[in-house]
């Protein structure tokens, strides 16, 4: 697991580039983290990275959004959901075919996610701004990119003991 810490929006927006550039076609990024923990502004930051020049909102009431860029980025958010049964008619597995997927609140649907994805967790720091974001690639083909993407996020690294799993 890679745990980094962001003091401010600029540095969630430098994360979130640095995991973009790193991004292949068929992608699942699983995002956690309370409300205001910084998924939505995760997903905003990485969008644009990837040349999207949309707006980026949360899709809590229409679940999912589609933009254009470099890649395609399917946006979800399940929060509404009320388990991994209902995920079956968001059609996650066409989805994955084209573009990255980022999924917010996928701790909902976790058991119903494919195993080859990118978990990534966002939780309080101490100031106002802080927060610290883990990342756990899952799968061989973001574990064949673990040392890349640990390269990539040298700059907001923080070492730590021991942390809740992603």
């Amino acid at each position: 697991m890679i745990s980094c810490e962001s003091t401010s929006v600029d540095d969630t927006a430098g994360i979130a580039a640095a995991v973009a550039e790193l991004v292949i076609d068929g992608d699942l990024l699983a995002l956690v983290g309370g409300l205001g923990a910084g998924k939505t502004a995760f997903a905003r930051e990485f969008a644009g990275a990837l040349g999207v020049t949309q707006r980026v909102t949360s899709p809590t009431f229409t679940l999912a959004n589609r933009y254009e860029g470099r890649l395609v980025v399917n946006h979800l958010d399940v929060y509404r959901m009320e388990g991994a049964g209902e995920s079956r008619d968001l059609g996650i597995d066409e989805l994955l075919d084209d573009g990255v997927t980022l999924i917010e609140w996928a701790d909902v649907i976790m058991a119903a996610l494919p195993e080859a994805r990118l978990d990534i967790s966002f939780g309080f720091g101490d100031g106002d701004d802080d927060r610290i974001i883990r990342l756990k690639p899952h799968g061989t083909a973001w574990e064949g990119r673990s040392v890349a993407l640990a390269d990539a996020l040298r700059r907001w690294s923080r070492v730590e003991s021991e942390g809740p799993p992603c």
